[in-house]
């Protein structure tokens, strides 16, 4: 159908605000024409004043009814003078007013977030060779790689190891899991395998989480599996870290940790969910 006057457009009307440097004086200039009183909201000192009993306006010109002095805060808001915009005016959107992604340095709280998928790192470290199990625990501190053959994948800062102590990139709230491959050469025998924390750089680790696993006595060779994991929230990147045990118990036969260069089978995988 036919549209008289102006088509309307998607805009924003954004009223325009003053902000006056004072002095002893009772006249200012306005940024804009103003012809009635009523379309100026004056605020002195933060309080409103009257239209007319505290001020007049005639055109750019703004008379008050009494001096202020240069220790006064002044300013307008000119209710009857606003601008058409394609765009908001700059801070006006809050967070709820938003769909989609957003990028983190458009948002006005400062919120932040990790990437798409909600992950900034995430690591993999295999033992590259068998590991024969001492009767009791024995840490783990040789033959380990990361795992980085047949479409192996990290995202963000690696973990580093040295003599199989495992320390963090930066801060943050780490998900930390052992997944544990083993075999008996006999159809006795049983299986531990432990993940060890140190929150003073290795001088003393507890046992954060544990696997156990026993042979099946009624087969010549054993083989067992298991997996266990634990979040850790790592605020010192100096002091805390990790690393992995394993051990046969007493009374059967030995097990072995299996481990190979070109495969996973016994891993340490590394992923951080979050700030701290």
């Amino acid at each position: 159908m036919a549209y008289i006057g102006n088509i309307p457009a998607d805009k924003y009307q954004t009223l325009q605000k003053q902000s006056f440097t004072t002095s002893a004086t009772d006249t200012y200039t306005l940024s804009y024409a103003v012809t009635n009183p009523q379309d100026l909201a004056l605020f002195i000192n933060n309080v409103r004043q009257n239209p007319n009993d505290a001020y007049t306006v005639s055109n750019t010109t703004l008379t008050l009814s009494s001096s202020i002095t240069g220790s006064d805060t002044m300013y307008a808001i000119f209710l009857g003078k606003s601008v058409e915009t394609v765009a908001p005016a700059i801070g006006s959107v809050t967070n709820s007013m938003l769909a989609g992604s957003i990028a983190t340095s458009k948002l006005a709280d400062g919120s932040t977030f990790a990437t798409t998928n909600g992950i900034t790192m995430a690591d993999q470290w295999r033992l590259s060779a068998d590991f024969s199990l001492p009767t009791g625990n024995s840490d783990i501190t040789s033959n380990i790689e990361r795992a980085d053959t047949r479409g192996a994948g990290q995202i963000g800062s690696a973990m580093t190891v040295s003599s199989g102590k495992f320390t963090f990139p930066s801060t943050g709230f780490y998900l930390v899991t052992l997944q544990a491959q083993f075999y008996t050469s006999s159809g006795d025998g049983n299986f531990s395998a432990l993940i060890r924390y140190s929150s003073d750089n290795g001088s003393n680790y507890d046992t954060t989480a544990l696997i156990q696993q026993s042979a099946n006595p009624s087969v010549s060779v054993s083989f067992g599996s298991g997996a266990v994991s634990v979040l850790l929230d790592i605020t010192d990147t100096s002091n805390q870290v990790v690393i992995f045990t394993a051990g046969s118990g007493p009374g059967g036969t030995p097990a072995v940790l299996r481990g190979d260069t070109d495969q996973n089978e016994t891993t340490f995988t590394f992923i951080r969910l979050g700030d701290t």
